[in-house]
């Protein structure tokens, strides 16, 4: 039997979402988000009916305060009650106004599982649960990190202080022993960071044994005015393990460091939630978070952290406001559903985040005028990218952002047995209309805005017409000659968006110009030592410049989530796997790996693996489960489970 802490639906990720959106630091100052955040509800009732057939006895644990009525008769929580045989009634009244109201129930017959169900005196659902609870000794409040201790690599006596290497990117409280007198740590993702103590990001003084300090994120210290040759210190690294159910080893070194560099990071940014970065932006983004579930999907594969993501940035049922107030980022989080759900087939997650689905699916429509088209109102933030783009009236990036997030509503209440027909009017009229108004016969794309007259055309909606299927393939050629091979269209300017474009370009085939793109631009920031993924590079930037961001010396991160796009692009195509059902019950191999002579790659699915092995000109692929089919020109080959399937290693 399974037992576990249980809580209503969604509000642990919603209070622990509320507490990571607070944890930004910038300079000294705590940094909250500047968007609306709810909060878990605080005064909840559980209730389940036992038919018993004999005595039994039971203990409803809380570290909140409430009472128990079984058949209207009251008891105290935290104390063994004994019942009789026959039927029950038991209702669990927990209220607390901080805390997140949580119980576990001890006992043979009586206990918590997912079968109670969770009541905020409006709505009643089944509870939430998680397996990070699932012991009398866990508490929700309390997050069941681990340790792990890690020492300098170097220090050195330079500018009249002690610089101190751990040699990589870490996320760690530091502990100093044996200090003679109080010290400052200016800390660094950088050498020039940590060397800054007027502009490095975070800065602690008046440290002295044995001094709180809070986890960062750092690569080097600088301690000023500190002569001594070495220092008693030591990082201790605070993670929620996470297993990398992937492996990559090629005859490409450098390819090899890349994907061990992308695995880090993406591992670094991302524990209870998906974050951005380590350093400076400790919240939630919708954004980046869609991008983080395709990575995870070929590497981790951690359906709890995708859940636990899509469930913060979402909160309660009602919307009172896009998420990040970015309207895209709302979009985006109705397919981040469509996305987990055709990586897991879970059912039970899509019937609790429905209701809430829907309401955001309202929200958006609501907002959309006679052809359909979303747009953007006071107080709404029409984002897509920082590049220039016309932005003025109706924006075509939003209409592929929403008619993809109406085929996302459609397979998921499909997967539900709900009606679709009203989704399925609606993606019609849009995609013929979006079409209609928005493609460009004379340029052989999509502009940016009709309602301006300009017929501007950036790559941002041309990439997501490739991306979702919304044109037919005449059309898809012409986005890639006249818009993604174009120099003479405005290249993109944020790795945010190099991410679909190189996706997009992929599934048009042009998978030599994606390798080269990875091997320069990434490999670039490999071999300038780089040990986890930056948000952003430039490799004709150096010095410190090469660290600024946003208007700030040192605003860039240097382990972004986003930079371990690799791991999806290798994964998804040049491995050529992808699921072809919900939750990989079929799936398909279509490798593309002839720079490679020697290659040894695992990638998770749903319940298994895929092994890719090339060696003398040839590609072995095996599984352990069954459901897949390796394609191969135009022929499809069985996956056996256990059973290799031997191809010749050509496009």
């Amino acid at each position: 039997m399974n037992k576990y802490w249980i809580w209503f639906p969604g509000d642990f990720e919603i209070h622990e979402g509320m507490l990571q959106n607070f944890t930004r630091e910038e300079r000294g100052m705590r940094w909250p988000a500047y968007w609306y955040i709810d909060d878990c509800y605080k005064n909840i009732k559980f209730e389940k009916t036992y038919d018993l057939a004999e005595p039994t006895t039971f203990t409803v644990h809380t570290h909140q305060q409430g009472y128990i009525t079984i058949n209207d008769i009251k008891y105290h929580v935290n104390e063994p009650i004994t019942l009789d045989a026959g039927k029950q009634s038991i209702v669990v009244y927990i209220f607390s106004p901080d805390q997140l109201p949580t119980i576990y129930i001890e006992g043979d017959v009586i206990y918590s599982d997912p079968s109670w169900v969770a009541d905020n005196y409006v709505i009643q659902r089944p509870v939430g649960y998680s397996k990070l609870f699932t012991e009398l000794s866990d508490n929700p409040a309390k997050i069941p990190y681990h340790h792990q201790t890690i020492q300098p690599v170097s220090m050195t006596n330079i500018n009249n202080g002690l610089l101190v290497d751990f040699g990589k990117e870490i996320n760690a409280a530091l502990k100093f022993s044996g200090l003679k007198k109080p010290i400052t740590v200016c800390y660094g993702e950088s050498k020039a960071e940590a060397l800054d103590t007027k502009m490095c990001y975070y800065q602690q003084s008046n440290i002295i044994d044995p001094s709180k300090i809070v986890k960062r994120a750092f690569r080097y210290l600088f301690i000023p005015n500190y002569s001594a040759n070495s220092i008693n210190v030591v990082a201790d690294c605070i993670y929620l393990p996470m297993q990398n159910k992937s492996s990559f080893n090629s005859d490409d070194e450098l390819l090899n460091n890349i994907w061990q560099a992308s695995i880090r990071t993406f591992k670094l940014c991302s524990e209870v939630f998906y974050i951005d970065g380590i350093k400076r932006d400790w919240w939630i983004w919708g954004g980046d978070a869609y991008q983080d579930n395709y990575i995870n999907q070929y590497s981790f594969f951690n359906e709890d952290v995708d859940k636990r993501t899509i469930i913060a940035l979402r909160g309660h049922d009602e919307v009172l406001q896009h998420i990040n107030t970015i309207v895209d980022y709302s979009l985006l989080w109705v397919i981040s559903i469509y996305n987990h759900y055709e990586m897991t087939a879970d059912t039970e997650f899509l019937e609790m985040i429905m209701p809430r689905m829907e309401k955001m699916m309202q929200y958006l429509l609501n907002q959309t005028n006679d052809l359909g088209f979303i747009y953007g109102r006071q107080g709404d933030w029409i984002f897509v990218d920082w590049s220039e783009m016309d932005k003025d009236g109706t924006v075509a990036a939003e209409q592929m952002f929403l008619l993809q997030a109406l085929k996302a509503i459609i397979t998921a209440k499909k997967a539900l047995n709900q009606d679709t027909s009203n989704y399925e009017n609606r993606f019609n009229t849009l995609k013929e209309n979006t079409v209609k108004y928005f493609w460009d016969n004379e340029q052989g794309a999509f502009i940016d805005s009709y309602e301006s007259g300009k017929h501007h055309v950036t790559r941002h909606a041309n990439i997501l017409a490739i991306l979702f299927n919304i044109v037919d393939d005449d059309k898809k050629q012409q986005i890639l000659h006249n818009v993604l091979l174009n120099d003479q269209i405005t290249q993109l300017t944020t790795p945010y968006f190099k991410f679909f474009e190189q996706d997009a370009l992929c599934q048009l085939g042009q998978l030599k110009t994606v390798y080269d793109t990875i091997k320069d631009y990434w490999g670039s920031m490999i071999k300038k030592g780089a040990t986890t993924i930056w948000e952003e590079y430039d490799p004709s930037v150096t010095g410190k410049q090469q660290f600024a961001m946003y208007g700030d010396p040192f605003g860039k991160s240097l382990c972004h989530a986003w930079g371990s796009s690799p791991v999806y692009l290798l994964g998804r195509y040049f491995m050529g796997l992808q699921p072809t059902s919900a939750g990989y019950s079929t799936f398909e191999v279509a490798p593309h790996l002839t720079m490679f002579k020697h290659l040894d790659c695992t990638l998770p699915i749903k319940g298994g693996s895929v092994h890719f092995r090339v060696h003398d000109g040839q590609v072995d692929i095996t599984t352990d489960r069954p459901g897949g089919t390796v394609v191969t020109g135009k022929e499809k080959i069985l996956l056996q489970p256990n059973q290799a399937v031997t191809i010749t290693n050509e496009n």
